[in-house]
Formats: C-alpha cells, sequence, structure tokens
C-alpha cells in the first residue's frame, strides 16, 4: 500500500455518516417536500416538451430553444434532484463510487447546457427585436437545431476533458457516504467560472440591456405612428407588440436564471473553505430553476396554458391537434 492509499484508509476509518438527530416526522415533510419537488420540475418540464413537440404552430427558432431549456431541467429533475435531496437530508451519499461521478458529471453538464440555452435564447430575442427581416429571412429551424446541437455537444466535450483527463478527478478515492469531487484545480476554476458564469452572465446582459432599449424605441415609434395612421399601423403594431411581449417573457427567464446560479458562485469565491454542506444548500436554489421555468410559461404564455388544457384532458389522444391554433 502506497504512502497516498494509505492516506485514504487513515482517512476513510474515521468517516461514518451521521446518525438522524430529527423526529421522523421532520425526515418525512422534508422527502415529502422533495418529492413535490422534483414532480412539479418533471412534470412542468414534460409539458412544455409535449407542447412544442406536438402543436406544429409552435415550432418556431424561438420555442425550439425554450424547449432545448425544458428538455435539460427535465434531466435535472430526473437525474439530479432526487440523489441530491437524498444527500442533503440523509448528510450522506448512499449511492456508491460510480454513480457519484456520473452525478456530479450530469450536474456539471446539465448546468452547461442550460447556461448555453439561455444565452442562445438572449440571443434570438435581441436579432429579433434589432433586425426582425433578417430574422424572419436568415434565422430558420436549421440553424437553430445546429446551435442547439452545439451547445450540447460542446458542453459534453467541456465536461469530459475537465471531469476525465484531470487528474485530480481520475485519482480521487472516495470514502463511503462521502461524493466531494474536486474535479478542478486552480487553474481550471478559473477556466471553469469563466467559460460557465462571467462570459455567460455578461453576454446575457448586455444582450437584454440591447433588448429593452429596443423595444422602448418600437414602443414609441408605434405610439407616434398611431397619431399619424392609426388604421395602417395596427398589423405592424400587433407583430411588434409580439415581439416585445416575447421578449419580456423571455427576460424574465433569463433573469431568473441568473438569479439562481450566480449566488452559488458567489459563495464559492468569497468563501476561503466553503462547507459542502452549505454548498449543497446553496445548489438547491439553482436546481429550483428547473421547476420555476414551467411557472413562468404558465403565467406568461397562453399558447402553454392551451396546450397544457389538451393534454391534461387527453384530447391530443383522441383528435388530430397538431394544426390547432394555440396561439
Amino acid at each position: 500500500m502506497n504512502l497516498t492509499e494509505l492516506n485514504q484508509s487513515s482517512r476513510c476509518e474515521h468517516f461514518s455518516c451521521p446518525e438522524r438527530s430529527g423526529s421522523p416526522a421532520v425526515y418525512i415533510l422534508l422527502y415529502v417536500c422533495s418529492a413535490a419537488v422534483v414532480l412539479l420540475t418533471l412534470c412542468g418540464n414534460l409539458l412544455v416538451i409535449i407542447s412544442v413537440c406536438y402543436f406544429r404552430q409552435l415550432h418556431t427558432p424561438t420555442n425550439m430553444l425554450v424547449l432545448s431549456l425544458a428538455t435539460s431541467d427535465f434531466l435535472v429533475g430526473l437525474f439530479v434532484m432526487p440523489f441530491h435531496f437524498t444527500w442533503l437530508i440523509e448528510s450522506c451519499w448512499m449511492f456508491g463510487q460510480i454513480f457519484c461521478i456520473l452525478f456530479n458529471f450530469m450536474s456539471f453538464q446539465l448546468t452547461s447546457v442550460s447556461v448555453g440555452n439561455v444565452v442562445l435564447i438572449a440571443l434570438d430575442r435581441y436579432v429579433a427585436l434589432s433586425n426582425p427581416f433578417l430574422y424572419l429571412k436568415d434565422v430558420t429551424s436549421a440553424i437553430v437545431h445546429t446551435l442547439i446541437c452545439l451547445s450540447w455537444v460542446f458542453s459534453f466535450l467541456y465536461n469530459f476533458v475537465f471531469f476525465y483527463v484531470n487528474r485530480n478527478f481520475t485519482d480521487l478515492s472516495l470514502c463511503p457516504g462521502e461524493c466531494l469531487v474536486n474535479a478542478f484545480d486552480e487553474v481550471g476554476s478559473l477556466i471553469d467560472l469563466m467559460f460557465v458564469v462571467v462570459v455567460p452572465c455578461a453576454l446575457m446582459l448586455v444582450l437584454y440591456f440591447q433588448v429593452f432599449v429596443i423595444a422602448k424605441r418600437h414602443a414609441n415609434a408605434i405610439r407616434e405612428l398611431h397619431q399619424n395612421m392609426r388604421n395602417i399601423s395596427k398589423n405592424v403594431s400587433d407583430a411588434t407588440k409580439s415581439e416585445r411581449k416575447a421578449a419580456k417573457v423571455l427576460g424574465i427567464l433569463v433573469f431568473v436564471f441568473l438569479a439562481c446560479l450566480v449566488p452559488y458562485y458567489v459563495f464559492a469565491l468569497m468563501s476561503t473553505a466553503p462547507s459542502h454542506f452549505m454548498i449543497n444548500n446553496i445548489l438547491i436554489v439553482f436546481y429550483l430553476n428547473s421547476s420555476i421555468n414551467p411557472v413562468i410559461y404558465a403565467l406568461f404564455y397562453s399558447w402553454f396554458q392551451k396546450c397544457t388544457k389538451m393534454i391534461l384532458t387527453c384530447k391530443i389522444l383522441h383528435m388530430d391537434c397538431s394544426f390547432v391554433n394555440v396561439l
């Protein structure tokens, strides 16, 4: 046995999962709340996925990006949330070392994919408002599909390099009950921070600042048109109003995403020796973003409300609703 294995063995001898100190009722309540959040995440995002895939009227470039984001949120609810909540409630990782590696990889992968999707949504709204004719002509579904695929593939390759090439991770041996994966050294952590947080967040903020400036300019122009040409400007006004509403809703989505993402990285940077228990608690805020997104769609998108009603009443099983007007 070499020195590393000896130190690891010595450390594991003193490690044990803490015994439960609370009452059974508290643990039952925590598990019920966790199950409710997981079900909300899975069902809400599944409704978004079915709606956009099934109703042909929703096959627009913007909704393809919404579909990609809903897919990543659904996978968070399926592969990340249940195990993270169980780990946090029990204060002990009970799913083994191999699944610990897969769990952390999925967590990083889906986080970076979500960031990429939200950046693409911000870019989509900026192009749609700043140059609507170019958007209608050149921004096709094929281009958006390509960008979405590139986002998923790049995220996979990026995380694969860090997780499986970095020696700090491949040489790591975990004690039973631990899942404390440190895949990055100092340089790797800085690169990850730049690519996953600083650059994407800066792009989102700049793009949406420009979006709201353009939207305000359009609103002022529409008021002037209404004063001079009320009847002629009606169609233009309706189209522009629709674009501005889409920008507003997706702007809310972007800023909610940032509000959920930034606290984790701020805490990790400001704490000299961050507690893994505290980090896991703060991570809940970010994972909850996957639950909040469908609620945003339900509150602001009439098409989502109509589609949800048809899906829940099983109308899509008895008639061809794919051509139904849901906008």
